[in-house]
């Protein structure tokens, strides 16, 4: 492999790696120069089922090459199972540098019609497997007192989205707990960096197209490969990003976004205190101007790619 330098001699896990985002954030981190744990659990876009080729396949890929991976086809649900993939590099590669949660599945469904399942199954791949890999590396990463943590967000938590109440809770918890680490982790010279991916994979390939609005969204969504999102995710990787924390990103197409976080941008105040008649009557209505609309990422986003 060429051009190892960005990430020659770290280790790093790379959860959901076996397709689409994930294995093209493995395949770079491997040709930057990284040894990579390749986790894949197999299963379907809804998380049904196991299969070892995904991630097999990607392993082959990088050591035919010339690189270092291993592959591990448990669950992130798991917590044994994450401590277990964190073994895994240690034992193969003598140490973890690098952990990305990737991993993910989609039930969507409009929320009054949304069952306990469909919002317990996502809410566990993403968020809960996003802790459970975290924290199992954190140990690891405190004692060594360096580490990178990149976890992989979404619009639809970010800005919003139809029928996707489960996703987007996921994928919005995901961003506290990214700058949640980054805050607990900074005296240990960890790192935690969230992204929101802008990718064609068979999760978006999920969308039901309903209308020609929507046809023209998958198209453009089709035009952003996933290889597009992995050079924004090396680089935060890297020991060069040690000053970027906390952060927010977009990765849509050849654009790389910084999004802002919520901050106060209104502010009206009673000596006497409020009542719910006055906040009506007068917070409220100084407030609308700056209301956010029910937008969703589609609305917000709705150039064509670079």
């Amino acid at each position: 492999m060429s051009d190892k330098a960005l990430l020659d001699g770290k280790v790093a896990i790379v959860t959901g790696a076996g397709r689409g985002v994930g294995r093209e954030i493995a395949l770079l981190m491997a040709q930057k120069g990284a040894c990579v744990v390749v986790n894949d659990l197999g299963g379907t876009g809804g998380g049904e089922g196991e299969d070892a080729l995904p991630a097999t396949e990607v392993v082959n890929e990088i050591t035919a090459a010339g690189g270092k991976a291993v592959a591990n086809f448990d669950s992130v649900t798991d917590s044994a199972a994450a401590q277990g993939m964190v073994d895994q590099a240690i034992e193969n590669f003598g140490k973890l540098d690098i952990v990305v949660n990737n991993a993910g599945i989609v039930r969507d469904e409009i929320f009054h019609k949304m069952t306990e399942g469909e919002w317990d199954q996502v809410i566990a791949v993403h968020l809960k497997g996003a802790y459970n890999v975290s924290r199992a590396a954190a140990t690891v990463f405190r004692e060594q007192q360096s580490g990178r943590m990149i976890h992989m967000t979404s619009t639809s938590g970010l800005i919003g989205n139809f029928g996707q109440a489960n996703y987007a809770a996921a994928k919005l918890g995901m961003v506290g707990l990214s700058r949640s680490i980054a805050l607990d982790m900074a005296r240990y010279n960890v790192t935690s960096n969230a992204i929101g991916p802008f990718a064609w994979s068979r999760l978006i390939g999920t969308i039901p197209i309903k209308s020609e609005e929507e046809r023209i969204r998958v198209e453009r969504l089709k035009s952003m490969t996933p290889a597009k999102v992995a050079p924004l995710v090396a680089a935060l990787a890297s020991d060069a990003a040690q000053n970027v924390s906390g952060q927010v990103f977009v990765s849509r197409g050849s654009e790389v976004m910084l999004l802002s976080q919520p901050r106060p941008i209104r502010s009206m105040a009673r000596p006497d205190g409020w009542t719910p008649e006055s906040i009506l009557e007068h917070a409220f209505p100084a407030f609308s101007s700056t209301l956010v609309p029910l937008e969703r990422s589609a609305d917000v986003f709705c150039w064509d790619p670079v």
